[in-house]
């Protein structure tokens, strides 16, 4: 009875379209109290013991690093950069919102952070360029998944969390896969271009990619210690994003210049309000998936699938049609405490190494940020370039086929996700 009201109220609230950490806690609190066995009182202490986490220190300090870096004044310089290096390719202006949101990937670890920090600048360019605006917010919100990716990642620390996986290896698998999807999505969106016949905004040129390379080299800092650091075994993922938010500080205060003292507060304040969101949705979740282990819910679901076939090829299809599905209604980081566990369970009968298995569930959910109606990424360049989602939905068709066909490779050739994660410092 208690499984039943969990799941069906939490879907109900999720119809009604309730806050996601709203709707997870209020299930909580009904299966609770349907179950009878324990005190109210459990839900504060699972919420605070959810939260309370050295690893989870680092999704706040990752989220604040990347506001300061974006009022500090990177967003011009790495643009500018990434248009000298792919901007002479047909529909050049779309080429260069992949990549820079390639760059921003490696500074935040947030998906919604990136899209807006690179949508504000480069959507409206290439509406005045002559681009159509759902197109242009199609491949805006494609480059923004990317952000989940490539390391930093909020997703691969909760991963990391939930099952006792490094997170360095994580970062360090998540790499190689990054870039593979920015490759494809630029082939992509080169290839529309094309058709379409929007041109390259500048000839190629070595002097230029320089020129630009010197000036954007403090802005890419902050990436350079964070994957540095980690992957040489020199401090921890929470570490590094401690030291990343000093240095951003130091670089828009006293390098760029474009920070002043009295813009502090409304900096922490915003980094604040972000964080307080996505660290509400885990202490929630973690009542949620409390009184799943309780009721032994990963456990049959893991069942039920490993019921339908023993073949690790079928399985591995089978937990991605799931994520899929889930990315598509269920905000990522609910997503990952809700259905990790059941998938964990399963990964003795998968063959692959937990590493791997953290890359694909990532991944899928990345895939999950373009679809509606919870596509964050799609949301935020839908606000920016002022489309209907249905409009852009349509415009991204293309981008989700190639990412799927990514996926596979991800899940199929372990080599993509392992090779880095092996030769990272233990």
């Amino acid at each position: 009875m208690t499984t039943e009201v969990l799941i069906l109220s939490l879907l109900f609230l999720f119809a009604i379209n309730t806050p996601i950490a709203i709707a997870i806690g209020v299930a909580s609190v009904t299966a609770i109290l349907v179950q009878g066995d324990f005190s109210l009182m459990m839900v504060v202490q699972r919420m605070f013991g959810g939260a309370d986490s050295f690893h989870l220190m680092a999704v706040p300090l990752f989220m604040f690093t990347g506001t300061i870096m974006e009022a500090g004044g990177i967003s011009r310089r790495i643009i500018d950069f990434a248009n000298a290096l792919v901007g002479w390719l047909p529909g050049g202006l779309a080429a260069v919102t992949i990549v820079a949101a390639m760059f921003f990937a490696g500074i935040s670890g947030s998906a919604a952070a990136d899209a807006a920090a690179v949508g504000a600048i480069l959507i409206p360019a290439m509406k005045k360029s002559g681009y159509e605006s759902d197109f242009a917010a199609a491949v805006q919100a494609s480059g923004g998944s990317i952000g989940v990716i490539i390391p930093p990642s909020i997703p691969m620390i909760i991963f990391g969390f939930l099952t006792g996986a490094s997170i360095g290896r994580l970062f360090a698998a998540g790499i190689l896969p990054g870039i593979l999807i920015g490759i494809s999505l630029i082939s992509v969106a080169t290839f529309i271009s094309w058709q379409k016949g929007y041109s390259a905004t500048i000839a190629f040129s070595f002097k230029e990619i320089w020129r630009t390379f010197r000036r954007s080299l403090l802005a890419m800092g902050a990436p350079m210690i964070i994957l540095g650091g980690i992957l040489f075994g020199i401090f921890t993922a929470t570490e590094s994003a401690a030291i990343a938010v000093v240095y951003a500080m130091v670089v828009g205060l006293f390098v760029y210049r474009k920070i002043k003292i009295k813009d502090l507060f409304p900096l922490f304040l915003s980094g604040s309000i972000t964080s307080a969101i996505v660290m509400f949705i885990i202490a929630t979740a973690s009542v949620f998936s409390w009184i799943a282990a309780i009721e032994d819910i990963p456990a049959q679901m893991a069942g039920t699938l490993l019921g339908l076939s023993d073949n690790p090829v079928i399985l591995l299809l089978l937990i991605n049609m799931v994520l899929l599905i889930a990315g598509t209604f269920v905000e990522t980081t609910a997503a990952l405490i809700l259905l990790v566990p059941m998938i964990t369970a399963m990964q003795p009968a998968l063959g692959i190494d937990m590493i791997q298995l953290g890359v694909i569930v990532v991944t899928n959910l990345a895939i999950g940020m373009l679809t509606p109606p919870m596509g964050i990424c799609l949301i935020v360049s839908c606000s920016i370039s002022n489309d209907s989602i249905a409009a852009i939905s349509r415009r991204i068709l293309p981008f989700l086929g190639i990412l799927i066909v990514d996926l596979l490779i991800i899940t199929f050739y372990s080599p993509i996700t392992m090779w880095m994660a092996n030769l990272m410092v233990k």
